[in-house]
């Protein structure tokens, strides 16, 4: 079986007898913003997609036809602005509210499928299969699935299932390769797990990071089959356990659980400033309270809390035409917390202390949180002056709002609303489904 079978690679190979059988599936929505972009707006059906990143840097989405023109990840916007232009392609700012509220919905329609599901990423999901029926049922199933998320949120998923999470992210990939397999693939034989990992870069195996690559390379490990012939023990003196649980895990062992799936050691949320930057002691102050609010919610997200921030601003290194000047302080929280008071108080304060005058303009900023625990496992202070119980109850109040009424519902004052520090988006679409003076109109 040759890597261009027209059904693809694994249809030749027989499924399992009918038995009950524990199955992990990866649903997976196609060019996420390129499809939601697209969603209302049907004269992009067959039209080439590319999203760009904060103020319109670089290319951080493409539908499949832009990649067909040989548009890149990360190609710089005003480096491929004429070939867009040419080639008719539709340019879009990254549109978050839009692509947060349709992930939601996805999600949504995902979790009536399967009796638990495991949210990863924005356009990712785990749902567990198991003992919901025969390989052929469970495949029926999916293929439903993904049919009924097309059909009520217009975006296109691609299904893989296999017996581990890794097995299921590789067959996710044939799935949006090869359109026989009508959105599913299923790695449910010994034989189509040998093939697909056969035909599978290592390079693109989930939990291979970058910097392993060249060494795995150097090694004779070129595909995802190589390392699995590697013994267990070399695995293990070169990448350590999370290696070696991806071994197993490509050799059909299930070792990874939702609770192991990786939590980020530290959280940053920066952006540059448009045009010549802020000069603004309050302009700044602005933008790091909604930076630090972010990184507040993320950790909360993720079942997480820090107990410390770093708060960082520069100037141009590209104008020395200009002051130049560098901010960058650290602060440690007495007790790990994720309460968006507490970290956006941090964060604005540290600012406060290293501004210097207006002279400076301050082109980019932004707040790391750190020192990261879960939030189960803070250790507390028998001294603490704060009240824990009623600020974590405040806090679950303003989410539970903010999830009614949308994002930053509730805020906290120094956020405040001005637009003197936001992105340049000279491409943003409307908020279709989270602003009603933005909804879809329709002209007879």
């Amino acid at each position: 079986m040759n890597n261009g079978h027209p059904d693809g690679p694994l249809c030749a190979f027989a499924p399992l007898p009918n038995l009950p059988v524990n199955l992990i599936g990866l649903a997976d929505c196609n060019n996420f913003f390129c499809s939601c972009e697209r969603v209302f707006r049907p004269d992009l059906r067959s039209r080439p997609v590319v999203v760009l990143s904060n103020n319109d840097g670089c290319v951080v989405a493409r539908s499949n036809e832009s990649k067909a023109l040989g548009i890149k990840m990360g190609d710089v916007y005003y480096q491929v602005r004429d070939v867009l232009e040419r080639e008719g392609v539709a340019v879009f700012s990254s549109n978050y509210t839009l692509y947060g509220d349709m992930s939601r919905r996805v999600m949504s329609l995902l979790s009536k499928y399967a009796p638990r599901i495991d949210i990863y990423s924005i356009d990712e999901a785990f749902l567990d299969f198991t003992g919901m029926g025969t390989p052929e049922e469970i495949l029926e199933y999916a293929r439903r699935m993904a049919r009924h998320v097309s059909q009520g949120t217009g975006i296109p998923i691609s299904v893989g299932i296999a017996a581990t999470k890794t097995l299921a992210k590789i067959a996710s990939k044939f799935a949006k390769k090869y359109p026989a397999y009508q959105s599913v693939c299923m790695i449910d034989t010994d034989e189509k797990r040998l093939k697909a990992l056969q035909l599978f870069d290592i390079a693109d195996v989930w939990g291979v990071g970058r910097r392993y690559v060249k060494r795995l390379n150097a090694a004779g490990v070129n595909t995802a089959y190589d390392f699995t012939l590697k013994p267990s023990d070399w695995v293990m003196r070169n990448f350590t356990v999370v290696g070696l649980r991806t071994w197993k895990e490509l050799r059909g062992e299930s070792c990874i659980s939702t609770e192991e799936l990786p939590r980020k050691k530290s959280i940053c949320t920066s952006r540059s400033f448009p045009d010549s930057g802020i000069n603004r002691l309050g302009d700044l102050e602005e933008a790091v309270a909604n930076f630090a609010s972010q990184c507040a919610r993320k950790l909360r997200e993720q079942r997480t809390a820090c107990q410390a921030l770093t708060v960082f601003a520069y100037t141009s290194r590209f104008r020395p035409d200009l002051p130049q000047d560098y901010i960058y302080a650290n602060c440690h929280l007495p007790t790990a917390t994720a309460c968006l008071t507490e970290i956006v108080g941090a964060a604005v304060e540290a600012i406060r202390r290293n501004w210097k005058s207006e002279a400076y303009r301050y082109k980019k900023a932004g707040v790391i949180a750190w020192n990261i625990c879960r939030d189960d496992s803070i250790q507390l202070s028998l001294f603490d002056p704060r009240d824990r119980e009623k600020m974590f109850n405040l806090q679950r109040a303003i989410d539970v709002v903010n999830l009614r009424n949308g994002h930053n519902a509730v805020r906290a004052a120094v956020q405040g609303y001005s637009k003197t520090w936001h992105l340049k988006t000279e491409h943003l679409s409307r908020q279709f489904t989270t602003n009603m003076g933005q909804i879809i109109e329709i002209t007879t």
